[in-house]
C-alpha cells in the first residue's frame, strides 16, 4: 500500500506543478487512476489513498470489478466500444471517454434511457493522426459533437484524445494544443471536460489545457 499512497502523491505533486504553470491548481484537474489489468485489493488501496475516479479499458473486466467495488468510485470507459457492449457500459460507467461514431451514440443513449439515466460521453478525437488509433477526425469533430448532441440519453460533454507515443514528452504539446484549440470551439455547455494525457506525457496536458488526465503506471507501477 505504501508505493501506491507514494506514487499517489508523487502525482499529485507533478499535477499540482503543471496546473500552476498554466495558471490552475490541483483541485482544477480531475486524475483518473487506470485500473486496467489491476487487482480489486489494488484498486481497493488505491481508493483508500484518496482516489475518486478509476479508468477501465474492457467493459468484460471492468463488470467483475465494479461487481466487487461498486461505487465507492467513480468509473470510467477509457479503451475502445463496441457497440455491442453499450447496454453493458451503461450498467457501471460514469462517463464514456470513446465515443467516435454515430452508430455507438445512438446505441448509448436508448441503452442508458432504457436504464433510467443520461449517460456522460466525451468524443474521442484522433488527433495523432495514426491508423491504429481510433477517433472523429479533427476536422469533423465541431459537426459530429453538434449530432450526437441530439441524441436523447446522452450528454456530450467534451473531448478525449491521445497524443502518439513518443521518447520525448515535449513532441506531444502540439498534439495537445491542438485538441485544446477543437474544445474552445464547443459551445460552452459541452465544454466540461478535456482528457488527454497519460503517464508519459500528462504534465505537458495539464500544460496545454487538459483538465482530466488518465495516469495508470506512475500510480499502480509497471504491470507484471
Amino acid at each position: 500500500m505504501s508505493n501506491i499512497a507514494e506514487n499517489l502523491r508523487a502525482v499529485q505533486d507533478r499535477i499540482n506543478a503543471a496546473a500552476a504553470r498554466s495558471g490552475r491548481k490541483l483541485d482544477d484537474i480531475t486524475l483518473i487512476a487506470v485500473s486496467k489489468t489491476r487487482s480489486a485489493d489494488e484498486i481497493k488501496q488505491a481508493v483508500s489513498c484518496g482516489v475518486a475516479d478509476l479508468g477501465e479499458n474492457y467493459v468484460q473486466e471492468a463488470e467483475v470489478k465494479y461487481g466487487e467495488l461498486g461505487d465507492t468510485a467513480r468509473w470510467h470507459m477509457i479503451g475502445h466500444l463496441q457497440r455491442n457492449k453499450a447496454r453493458h457500459a451503461v450498467k457501471c460507467f460514469e462517463m464514456i471517454h470513446s465515443v467516435e461514431s454515430e452508430d455507438l451514440a445512438v446505441e448509448l443513449g436508448k441503452r442508458a434511457q432504457a436504464a433510467g439515466k443520461c449517460q456522460d460521453v466525451l468524443v474521442e478525437v484522433r488527433i495523432s493522426g495514426e491508423d491504429t488509433k481510433f477517433g472523429v477526425e479533427p476536422g469533423d469533430v465541431l459537426p459530429f459533437v453538434d449530432r450526437i448532441s441530439q441524441v436523447s440519453g446522452i450528454r456530450a460533454c467534451g473531448l478525449m484524445g491521445m497524443a502518439p507515443f513518443v521518447e520525448d514528452p515535449e513532441q506531444t504539446r502540439p498534439y495537445f494544443a491542438r485538441l485544446k484549440q477543437l474544445w474552445d470551439r464547443l459551445p460552452e455547455e459541452q465544454r466540461i471536460y478535456l482528457s488527454m494525457g497519460m503517464t508519459q506525457d500528462f504534465e505537458v496536458a495539464i500544460e496545454e489545457g487538459a483538465n482530466m488526465v488518465r495516469i495508470g503506471t506512475a500510480i499502480f507501477g509497471p504491470r507484471a
